[in-house]
Protein backbone atom coordinates (compact mmCIF):
# COMPACT_ATOMS: atom_id res chain seq x y z
CA UNK A 1 0.00 0.00 0.00
CA UNK A 2 2.95 2.32 0.39
CA UNK A 3 4.00 1.98 -2.92
CA UNK A 4 0.57 2.90 -4.29
CA UNK A 5 0.29 5.98 -1.38
CA UNK A 6 3.35 7.22 -2.95
CA UNK A 7 2.92 6.77 -6.76
CA UNK A 8 -0.80 8.54 -5.59
CA UNK A 9 1.16 11.26 -4.48
CA UNK A 10 3.90 11.65 -7.26
CA UNK A 11 1.18 11.64 -10.04
CA UNK A 12 -1.13 13.97 -8.22
CA UNK A 13 2.00 16.42 -8.15
CA UNK A 14 3.15 15.60 -11.69
CA UNK A 15 -0.40 16.30 -12.82
CA UNK A 16 -0.86 19.96 -12.00
CA UNK A 17 2.48 20.49 -13.97
CA UNK A 18 1.49 19.21 -17.50
CA UNK A 19 -0.56 21.29 -19.98
CA UNK A 20 -4.17 21.28 -19.29
CA UNK A 21 -6.34 18.35 -21.17
CA UNK A 22 -9.53 18.53 -21.84
CA UNK A 23 -10.48 15.30 -19.76
CA UNK A 24 -8.51 13.53 -16.97
CA UNK A 25 -9.07 9.62 -16.95
CA UNK A 26 -7.97 7.40 -13.91
CA UNK A 27 -7.58 4.06 -14.44
CA UNK A 28 -8.34 1.43 -11.63
CA UNK A 29 -6.61 -0.56 -10.58
CA UNK A 30 -5.07 0.60 -8.33
CA UNK A 31 -7.96 2.43 -6.83
CA UNK A 32 -5.68 5.03 -5.20
CA UNK A 33 -4.32 6.01 -8.56
CA UNK A 34 -8.46 7.56 -9.04
CA UNK A 35 -7.53 9.90 -5.93
CA UNK A 36 -4.73 11.68 -7.75
CA UNK A 37 -6.84 11.91 -11.16
CA UNK A 38 -9.86 13.10 -8.84
CA UNK A 39 -7.66 15.64 -7.43
CA UNK A 40 -6.11 17.22 -10.95
CA UNK A 41 -9.33 17.53 -12.41
CA UNK A 42 -11.08 19.41 -9.35
CA UNK A 43 -8.14 21.79 -9.08
CA UNK A 44 -7.80 22.33 -12.45
CA UNK A 45 -11.77 22.41 -12.96
CA UNK A 46 -11.45 19.18 -15.55
CA UNK A 47 -14.19 16.46 -16.69
CA UNK A 48 -13.18 13.99 -14.16
CA UNK A 49 -13.67 10.20 -15.63
CA UNK A 50 -12.87 7.26 -13.49
CA UNK A 51 -12.29 4.02 -15.24
CA UNK A 52 -13.14 0.72 -13.43
CA UNK A 53 -11.16 -2.02 -14.72
CA UNK A 54 -11.59 -4.27 -11.43
CA UNK A 55 -13.62 -3.90 -8.42
CA UNK A 56 -11.78 -2.62 -5.71
CA UNK A 57 -12.08 -3.61 -3.02
CA UNK A 58 -13.98 -6.50 -3.85
CA UNK A 59 -11.51 -8.39 -5.72
CA UNK A 60 -9.13 -8.20 -2.77
CA UNK A 61 -11.53 -9.67 -0.48
CA UNK A 62 -12.40 -12.56 -2.66
CA UNK A 63 -8.55 -13.71 -2.86
CA UNK A 64 -8.42 -13.31 0.79
CA UNK A 65 -6.75 -10.43 1.52
CA UNK A 66 -8.10 -9.03 4.75
CA UNK A 67 -12.24 -9.00 5.39
CA UNK A 68 -15.18 -6.92 4.86
CA UNK A 69 -14.66 -6.07 8.21
CA UNK A 70 -11.22 -5.28 8.07
CA UNK A 71 -9.67 -1.48 8.08
CA UNK A 72 -7.95 -2.27 5.25
CA UNK A 73 -11.69 -2.95 3.27
CA UNK A 74 -13.32 -0.54 5.04
CA UNK A 75 -10.95 2.03 3.71
CA UNK A 76 -10.75 1.06 -0.05
CA UNK A 77 -14.42 1.28 0.08
CA UNK A 78 -14.34 5.02 1.57
CA UNK A 79 -12.12 5.60 -1.31
CA UNK A 80 -14.38 3.78 -3.62
CA UNK A 81 -17.43 5.46 -3.19
CA UNK A 82 -15.93 8.99 -2.79
CA UNK A 83 -14.20 8.22 -6.82
CA UNK A 84 -17.52 6.86 -7.46
CA UNK A 85 -19.93 10.07 -6.46
CA UNK A 86 -17.49 12.90 -7.34
CA UNK A 87 -16.38 11.46 -11.16
CA UNK A 88 -18.53 12.97 -14.02
CA UNK A 89 -18.63 9.71 -15.69
CA UNK A 90 -17.66 5.86 -14.74
CA UNK A 91 -16.15 3.87 -17.27
CA UNK A 92 -16.41 0.15 -16.60
CA UNK A 93 -15.65 -3.12 -19.07
CA UNK A 94 -18.59 -5.34 -18.58
CA UNK A 95 -22.17 -4.96 -18.02
CA UNK A 96 -21.97 -7.17 -14.69
CA UNK A 97 -19.69 -4.47 -13.23
CA UNK A 98 -22.35 -1.34 -14.46
CA UNK A 99 -25.52 -3.69 -12.57
CA UNK A 100 -22.64 -3.97 -8.97
CA UNK A 101 -22.25 -0.76 -9.06
CA UNK A 102 -26.02 0.58 -9.29
CA UNK A 103 -26.52 -2.06 -6.64
CA UNK A 104 -24.13 -2.13 -4.46
CA UNK A 105 -22.70 1.48 -4.50
CA UNK A 106 -25.83 3.29 -5.61
CA UNK A 107 -24.42 4.63 -8.61
CA UNK A 108 -27.08 6.24 -11.47
CA UNK A 109 -26.81 3.91 -14.23
CA UNK A 110 -26.85 6.90 -16.60
CA UNK A 111 -23.84 7.64 -14.89
CA UNK A 112 -22.15 4.31 -16.21
CA UNK A 113 -20.81 3.62 -19.55
CA UNK A 114 -19.76 0.43 -20.72
CA UNK A 115 -16.48 0.03 -22.97
CA UNK A 116 -15.28 -3.68 -23.03
CA UNK A 117 -11.62 -4.53 -23.02
CA UNK A 118 -10.86 -4.73 -27.18
CA UNK A 119 -8.21 -6.64 -28.85
CA UNK A 120 -5.57 -5.83 -31.48
CA UNK A 121 -6.02 -8.16 -33.88
CA UNK A 122 -4.15 -7.33 -36.70
CA UNK A 123 -1.19 -8.81 -33.35
CA UNK A 124 -3.27 -11.29 -31.78
CA UNK A 125 -4.44 -13.91 -35.20
CA UNK A 126 -3.57 -17.08 -35.90
CA UNK A 127 0.34 -17.83 -37.18
CA UNK A 128 1.42 -20.02 -40.28
CA UNK A 129 1.55 -23.88 -39.46
CA UNK A 130 5.80 -23.67 -40.33
CA UNK A 131 5.70 -20.59 -37.10
CA UNK A 132 3.62 -23.10 -34.57
CA UNK A 133 6.42 -26.10 -35.58
CA UNK A 134 9.50 -24.09 -34.88
CA UNK A 135 7.99 -22.60 -31.64
CA UNK A 136 7.49 -26.12 -30.65
CA UNK A 137 10.16 -27.46 -31.68
CA UNK A 138 12.16 -24.88 -29.60
CA UNK A 139 9.79 -26.12 -26.81
CA UNK A 140 10.72 -29.58 -27.19
CA UNK A 141 6.95 -30.20 -27.06
CA UNK A 142 6.67 -31.73 -30.67
CA UNK A 143 3.46 -34.66 -30.76
CA UNK A 144 2.25 -33.38 -27.27
CA UNK A 145 -0.92 -31.68 -26.73
CA UNK A 146 0.36 -28.52 -25.93
CA UNK A 147 -2.09 -26.32 -23.14
CA UNK A 148 -0.99 -23.15 -22.32
CA UNK A 149 -1.89 -20.40 -19.58
CA UNK A 150 -0.23 -17.21 -20.28
CA UNK A 151 -0.64 -14.30 -18.03
CA UNK A 152 -0.70 -13.42 -14.62
CA UNK A 153 0.06 -16.32 -11.76
CA UNK A 154 -1.59 -14.49 -8.58
CA UNK A 155 -3.70 -15.56 -6.11
CA UNK A 156 -6.73 -14.78 -7.80
CA UNK A 157 -6.29 -17.55 -10.51
CA UNK A 158 -6.44 -21.02 -8.22
CA UNK A 159 -3.47 -22.61 -10.55
CA UNK A 160 -3.05 -25.48 -7.72
CA UNK A 161 -6.37 -26.72 -10.24
CA UNK A 162 -3.60 -27.02 -13.01
CA UNK A 163 -1.09 -28.59 -11.13
CA UNK A 164 -3.78 -31.53 -9.66
CA UNK A 165 -5.19 -31.66 -13.42
CA UNK A 166 -1.51 -32.47 -14.59
CA UNK A 167 -0.91 -34.87 -11.99
CA UNK A 168 -4.27 -36.77 -12.82
CA UNK A 169 -2.94 -36.65 -16.74
CA UNK A 170 0.53 -37.65 -15.88
CA UNK A 171 -0.33 -41.31 -13.75
CA UNK A 172 -2.29 -41.68 -17.19
CA UNK A 173 0.28 -41.22 -19.68
CA UNK A 174 -1.27 -38.88 -21.45
CA UNK A 175 0.42 -36.94 -23.77
CA UNK A 176 -0.97 -33.66 -22.54
CA UNK A 177 2.02 -30.63 -21.43
CA UNK A 178 0.79 -27.75 -19.56
CA UNK A 179 3.24 -24.25 -20.75
CA UNK A 180 2.77 -21.32 -18.23
CA UNK A 181 4.51 -18.39 -19.21
CA UNK A 182 4.50 -15.12 -17.26
CA UNK A 183 5.29 -13.78 -14.07
CA UNK A 184 2.70 -13.13 -10.24
CA UNK A 185 2.89 -13.21 -6.70
CA UNK A 186 2.05 -17.25 -6.83
CA UNK A 187 4.45 -17.90 -9.86
CA UNK A 188 7.16 -19.40 -7.25
CA UNK A 189 5.47 -21.42 -4.71
CA UNK A 190 2.93 -22.66 -7.94
CA UNK A 191 6.52 -23.75 -9.38
CA UNK A 192 8.11 -25.45 -6.17
CA UNK A 193 4.28 -27.37 -6.01
CA UNK A 194 4.96 -28.65 -9.64
CA UNK A 195 8.47 -29.82 -8.71
CA UNK A 196 7.71 -31.38 -5.54
CA UNK A 197 4.94 -33.13 -7.16
CA UNK A 198 7.48 -33.97 -10.19
CA UNK A 199 5.21 -33.16 -12.35
CA UNK A 200 7.18 -33.53 -16.15
CA UNK A 201 4.26 -32.62 -18.31
CA UNK A 202 4.21 -28.68 -16.89
CA UNK A 203 6.92 -26.18 -18.08
CA UNK A 204 7.58 -22.69 -16.90
CA UNK A 205 8.59 -19.61 -18.89
CA UNK A 206 9.63 -15.95 -17.49
CA UNK A 207 7.65 -13.08 -18.84
CA UNK A 208 7.64 -12.47 -22.88
CA UNK A 209 7.64 -9.61 -24.38
CA UNK A 210 3.96 -8.56 -25.43
CA UNK A 211 4.76 -8.64 -29.18
CA UNK A 212 6.08 -12.67 -28.52
CA UNK A 213 2.90 -14.07 -26.68
CA UNK A 214 0.61 -14.25 -29.99
CA UNK A 215 3.59 -16.77 -31.40
CA UNK A 216 3.28 -18.76 -28.03
CA UNK A 217 -0.89 -18.68 -28.14
CA UNK A 218 -0.84 -19.75 -31.47
CA UNK A 219 1.58 -22.60 -31.14
CA UNK A 220 -0.77 -24.29 -28.58
CA UNK A 221 -3.50 -26.53 -28.91
CA UNK A 222 -5.63 -24.78 -25.92
CA UNK A 223 -5.43 -22.34 -23.94
CA UNK A 224 -7.02 -22.01 -20.45
CA UNK A 225 -8.52 -19.18 -18.56
CA UNK A 226 -9.05 -19.73 -14.49
CA UNK A 227 -10.10 -17.98 -12.11
CA UNK A 228 -11.21 -19.18 -8.14
CA UNK A 229 -14.52 -19.92 -7.72
CA UNK A 230 -16.02 -16.88 -6.19
CA UNK A 231 -19.18 -14.36 -7.20
CA UNK A 232 -16.94 -11.57 -7.46
CA UNK A 233 -15.44 -13.18 -10.92
CA UNK A 234 -18.33 -14.02 -12.11
CA UNK A 235 -18.40 -10.17 -13.60
CA UNK A 236 -15.29 -10.12 -15.33
CA UNK A 237 -14.04 -10.64 -18.80
CA UNK A 238 -10.46 -11.95 -18.92
CA UNK A 239 -8.22 -10.15 -21.69
CA UNK A 240 -6.62 -13.06 -22.15
CA UNK A 241 -9.58 -14.75 -22.83
CA UNK A 242 -10.22 -12.86 -25.95
CA UNK A 243 -6.84 -12.79 -27.05
CA UNK A 244 -6.76 -16.47 -27.66
CA UNK A 245 -10.07 -16.46 -29.16
CA UNK A 246 -8.67 -13.82 -31.98
CA UNK A 247 -5.81 -16.39 -32.30
CA UNK A 248 -7.95 -19.17 -32.95
CA UNK A 249 -6.86 -21.52 -30.49
CA UNK A 250 -10.12 -23.16 -28.20
CA UNK A 251 -10.29 -21.69 -24.81
CA UNK A 252 -11.00 -23.82 -21.92
CA UNK A 253 -12.80 -21.63 -19.43
CA UNK A 254 -12.80 -22.13 -15.32
CA UNK A 255 -14.66 -18.64 -15.03
CA UNK A 256 -18.64 -18.58 -14.24
CA UNK A 257 -21.08 -15.36 -15.41
CA UNK A 258 -19.61 -12.56 -18.44
CA UNK A 259 -17.02 -14.82 -19.87
CA UNK A 260 -19.24 -17.85 -19.75
CA UNK A 261 -21.82 -16.51 -21.64
CA UNK A 262 -19.10 -14.72 -24.42
CA UNK A 263 -17.59 -18.47 -24.53
CA UNK A 264 -21.04 -20.17 -24.88
CA UNK A 265 -22.22 -17.74 -27.51
CA UNK A 266 -19.13 -17.82 -29.68
CA UNK A 267 -19.23 -21.49 -29.97
CA UNK A 268 -14.99 -21.26 -28.50
CA UNK A 269 -14.39 -23.44 -26.36
CA UNK A 270 -14.99 -25.33 -23.49
CA UNK A 271 -16.72 -24.16 -20.04
CA UNK A 272 -16.01 -26.00 -16.93
CA UNK A 273 -16.42 -25.27 -13.41
CA UNK A 274 -13.91 -23.19 -11.91
CA UNK A 275 -11.17 -24.87 -9.25
CA UNK A 276 -12.32 -28.48 -10.77
CA UNK A 277 -9.80 -30.16 -11.57
CA UNK A 278 -11.68 -33.31 -12.72
CA UNK A 279 -13.41 -31.03 -15.39
CA UNK A 280 -10.40 -29.89 -16.72
CA UNK A 281 -8.73 -33.24 -17.69
CA UNK A 282 -11.86 -34.26 -19.25
CA UNK A 283 -11.76 -30.90 -21.29
CA UNK A 284 -8.00 -31.41 -21.99
CA UNK A 285 -8.93 -35.37 -22.82
CA UNK A 286 -12.00 -34.32 -25.32
CA UNK A 287 -9.97 -32.02 -27.21
CA UNK A 288 -7.20 -33.68 -27.26
CA UNK A 289 -8.92 -36.86 -29.14
CA UNK A 290 -10.78 -34.33 -31.25
CA UNK A 291 -8.67 -31.74 -32.82
CA UNK A 292 -11.18 -31.09 -35.63
CA UNK A 293 -13.56 -29.72 -32.59
CA UNK A 294 -10.65 -27.74 -31.17
CA UNK A 295 -10.12 -26.25 -35.09
CA UNK A 296 -13.85 -25.15 -35.17
CA UNK A 297 -13.90 -23.72 -31.75
CA UNK A 298 -10.85 -21.50 -32.56
CA UNK A 299 -12.31 -20.31 -36.04
CA UNK A 300 -15.72 -19.53 -34.28
CA UNK A 301 -13.75 -17.73 -31.60
CA UNK A 302 -11.70 -15.60 -33.92
CA UNK A 303 -14.94 -15.01 -36.08
CA UNK A 304 -16.76 -13.48 -32.79
CA UNK A 305 -13.79 -11.31 -31.89
CA UNK A 306 -13.49 -9.46 -34.84
CA UNK A 307 -17.81 -8.80 -35.36
CA UNK A 308 -17.54 -7.77 -31.22
CA UNK A 309 -14.24 -7.07 -29.53
CA UNK A 310 -11.90 -5.05 -32.19
CA UNK A 311 -9.73 -2.62 -30.51
CA UNK A 312 -10.33 -0.12 -33.48
CA UNK A 313 -14.05 -0.62 -32.59
CA UNK A 314 -14.03 -0.58 -28.86
CA UNK A 315 -11.68 2.52 -29.23
CA UNK A 316 -14.39 4.62 -31.44
CA UNK A 317 -16.75 3.80 -28.66
CA UNK A 318 -14.95 5.16 -26.00
CA UNK A 319 -13.72 8.15 -27.85
CA UNK A 320 -17.50 8.95 -28.71
CA UNK A 321 -18.41 8.67 -24.82
CA UNK A 322 -15.90 11.08 -23.73
CA UNK A 323 -16.86 13.75 -26.95
CA UNK A 324 -20.39 13.47 -25.62
CA UNK A 325 -19.43 14.23 -21.94
CA UNK A 326 -17.38 17.08 -23.13
CA UNK A 327 -20.25 18.72 -25.07
CA UNK A 328 -22.82 17.98 -22.20
CA UNK A 329 -19.88 19.91 -19.89
CA UNK A 330 -19.87 22.99 -22.26
CA UNK A 331 -23.37 23.39 -23.13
Amino acid sequence: MRNYASFCISAALRGMTIPRPDVIIASSPQLLVGLSGWWIAFSRQIPFVFEVRDLWPESLTAVGIGTENSMLHRGLAGVAKFLYQRSDLVIVVTPAFKDHLVQRWRVPAEKIAVVENGVETHLFAPAPDAANAALREQLSTQGKFLVCYIGTMGMAHGLETLLDAAAQLQSRNSNAHFLLVGEGAEKERIKSLAQARRLINVTFLDQQPREKIPAFISASDACLVLLKKTDVFKTVIPTKMLEFMACARPVILGVDGQARQIVEEAGAGIVIEPENSQALVAAITQLSADRERGTAFGRKGREYILQHFSRGATAAKYIDILQSLLRTRQS
